[in-house]
């Protein structure tokens, strides 16, 4: 039988126990299904839990590893969807009721590759209706509850994706992120979550949010883990064409090569203004321990992200998108969404053309002056989020708060987050550090280097 800690370990213990059939991949199953039986009810992380078909598969990948066909790192372990990432025969609520009984016929370029990777699909994750939203509210399926702070937001639009994994519900999720939406729960559970440059890893098959901005990434409980589910799903698709043309790194290969000498620049603005003391500290502790690694930490100037917050932010393009993408929606079944995505909707068109045509031609002047301002770094470190997550009844009406995870998106940029402390009140405080477009390895690296040399993300929630 399994051991009682197995639904935190990270997917890289995990891989040695299967290969030595310490535990099979029925076992952990089993223990992920009985442990969702227990626990998410009240957590409500998952909207569908995929029981029967997750034990059919744990069965097939039991024998092909007890057969020595062996399909790589992920062979035999148990992960989570977003609920709008396209299941072939299992219902994609985008977390709207409007869509309660959609069933695609096709699964999405990501849920295929991983199903070919030999994972096993625990379920689909709750979501902010049709992602649009950073703190997770979801009034259609309720919202998931931060297993840090009862009664805190779990962040969002990836809120059940970082629940599961961050209260051991499953070993790693997939996200989507078009504004932060995989970075912000990752900082508000504890967990570490990867945006990949847009264009890196296909959205084929997922709901749009966004055409220009929507991305795919991983939340797990180690830098490694999203190492390893990043390889996986990255790569050129023929049905998402943005993804073309890109040479993709091996970032495996370099995730435990030496960091001394490389350059990390501290940008102040904006990310740092009206950040809550703890979260300042924590990340200021966290630059230290860089230097203390060999990196050469300094203060850099950002004025990229500086004209965003300036000029762009009140704008927010994937609004504008997003009423593109969901306006028949809106049309035909506004009444039914949720009152504040339904608003943010309608704020989309409210905007003219010739605003977002000149937007986003100074987005493309701003994405070029972007990797000028990098070139000569390779990376930046700021704070994930401002300010740890907060009690959901302080919320209040507004679901769009001011978010620097956004200009990551605008700029075309490659960021992760990882845990780098606690504030006094045991709530995770997240570190980010923001790539150059198409260096996910190197972003990689250096926040692989950072937690090895920490204990943050050894930290588990009371209770679970």
């Amino acid at each position: 039988m399994p051991s009682p800690d197995l639904h935190f370990l990270t997917l890289a213990e995990l891989v040695p126990l299967l290969r030595r059939r310490e535990v099979s991949p029925v076992e952990l199953t089993e223990m992920f299904l009985s442990r969702i039986a227990r626990h998410d009810g009240t957590l409500r992380s998952y909207i569908t839990v995929t029981a029967d078909r997750a034990r059919a598969d744990a069965k097939i990948a039991e024998a092909a590893l007890a057969s020595g066909n062996d399909l790589g790192p992920l062979h035999g372990i148990p992960i989570a969807l977003k609920d709008l990432c396209d299941t072939a025969g299992i219902r994609t609520t985008s977390g709207s009721k409007i869509r309660a009984d959609h069933v695609p016929q096709r699964s999405c370029a990501v849920a295929t590759r991983l199903a070919q990777a030999g994972t096993i699909l625990l379920g689909k994750t709750n979501l902010v209706e049709f992602a649009f939203g950073p703190y997770g509210q979801n009034p259609h399926y309720g919202t998931p509850d931060n297993p840090w702070g009862s009664g805190r937001a779990p962040g969002g639009s990836s809120s059940g994706s970082g629940v599961a994994v961050a209260a051991g519900l499953a070993t790693a999720a997939i996200g989507t992120d078009t504004g932060g939406s995989v970075r912000i729960p990752a900082s508000y559970c504890g967990l570490v979550g990867l945006k990949p440059t847009s264009g890196r890893v296909s959205v084929a098959g997922c709901t749009t949010l966004s055409w220009t901005l929507d991305s795919v990434g991983p939340m797990t409980r180690g830098v490694e883990d999203a190492a390893l589910v990043y390889a996986a799903i990255a790569g050129p698709d023929p049905d998402d064409p943005s993804t073309l043309g890109h040479p993709l790194d091996d970032a495996l290969a370099g995730l435990r090569q030496d960091v001394k000498g490389l350059r990390v620049g501290i940008a102040r603005r904006p990310f740092f203004e009206g950040a809550d003391p703890a979260v300042i500290a924590a990340v200021e502790r966290a630059a230290g321990v860089l230097s203390g690694l060999g990196i050469r930490a300094e203060e850099t100037a950002f004025p990229e992200a500086q004209a965003f917050v300036e000029k762009h932010e009140t704008l927010f393009h994937s609004k504008i998108e997003g009423y593109a993408c969901l306006r028949e929606t809106l049309a035909t079944r506004g009444g039914e969404l949720d009152p504040l995505v339904r608003k943010l909707l309608e704020a989309g068109a409210t905007v003219p053309a010739v605003d977002y045509a000149l937007m986003l031609r100074e987005r493309e002047r701003l994405m070029r002056s972007a990797r000028e301002t990098l070139r000569h770094l390779d990376a930046v470190v700021c704070p994930t989020m401002p300010t740890p997550a907060p009690k959901m009844t302080e919320i209040g009406d507004s679901r769009m708060p001011r978010l620097t995870t956004r200009i990551i998106n605008f700029l075309g940029l490659c960021a992760i987050s990882v845990p780098c402390g606690f504030t006094p009140e045991g709530l995770p405080v997240g570190l980010q550090l923001i790539g150059k477009p198409f260096d996910e390895g190197t972003i990689l690296r250096l926040a692989h280097a950072y937690e090895q040399a920490t204990e943050w993300h050894l930290r588990r929630p009371a209770g679970f």
